[in-house]
């Protein structure tokens, strides 16, 4: 299967903005070939690096999650395989995850996790995940997982009432709606112990973070302010170490000082 990153999805509204910025003149037929370099490229290292070593149950759900109205909101492939390495490197045994959808990361987290790995999983919504969850089944991996059908706040205020939450969560994923990216950060900032790490998805939001306002998509532009303004935050919140990754479409990674 084929799979498009949606920041290349943005790059034909990308480069006129660099033609204005920078005072030359973009032709189509550059355009054409710089969208296909990146494609070409992209398709490179999903080929010979991430489909190669991609576990078989996380194939299988790439493969019909694609099939969803909804696929482009599942976690990138390459995406993902960072992701995983840095599971294998932290070895999380308590995480949460805010936004679900099939299942693609939650499957990815629930395989990096040992046995007695625990993870609480919050969508507002079960259909999309009961797409993935004979996946999750079959691949022995269910009895981590505590899906909580919620919006995200509720959840993350309760558990903050029981003092025994607060510094208790290894890892943490957020691929949810972009608004309340904020409010989850600051109680997350709570959860996560000093040394856990908080990944945050679509923080290039199709590329259009660099663009100018009226370059954007207009159905885009909401959106395109949100991830600005928390990029801004994350960018001078000193409680956490920080790495803003052009991979999928944009992942933030967090990793908590204190």
């Amino acid at each position: 299967m084929r799979y498009v990153r949606p920041s290349i999805l943005a790059f034909s509204l990308f480069l006129p903005c660099i033609e204005r910025n920078n005072g030359y003149r973009v032709s189509n037929s550059r355009m054409f070939s710089s969208m296909v370099y990146v494609d070409c490229f992209m398709q490179y290292v999903l080929e010979t690096s991430v489909y190669p070593r991609e576990a078989e149950p996380l194939k299988e759900l790439r493969k019909v999650t694609a099939g969803h109205p909804g696929s482009m909101m599942a976690t990138a492939p390459d995406a993902g395989q960072l992701m995983a390495t840095l599971l294998n490197l932290i070895n999380p045994k308590k995480t949460i995850e805010i936004g679900v959808f099939t299942g693609c990361s939650l499957l990815l987290t629930a395989l990096s996790l040992p046995d007695d790995g625990k993870i609480t999983a919050i969508d507002p919504g079960r259909e999309a995940y009961e797409i993935g969850l004979p996946i999750i089944k079959n691949a022995g991996v269910e009895h981590k997982i505590d899906f909580v059908e919620s919006e995200a706040l509720p959840v993350l205020n309760k558990l903050l009432k029981d003092p025994g939450n607060e510094g208790s969560f290894d890892f943490a994923f957020v691929d949810a709606d972009k608004a309340n990216y904020r409010n989850y950060h600051d109680r997350l900032m709570k959860l996560v112990k000093v040394g856990g790490v908080v990944v945050y998805d679509n923080t290039l939001w199709g590329g259009t973070v660099a663009m100018p306002e009226e370059s954007a998509p207009e159905r885009w532009r909401v959106g395109r302010q949100l991830t600005i303004d928390f990029n801004k935050l994350l960018a001078s919140d000193s409680r956490v170490q920080l790495s803003h990754v052009p991979v999928g479409d944009g992942i933030t990674i967090c990793r908590r000082i204190y």
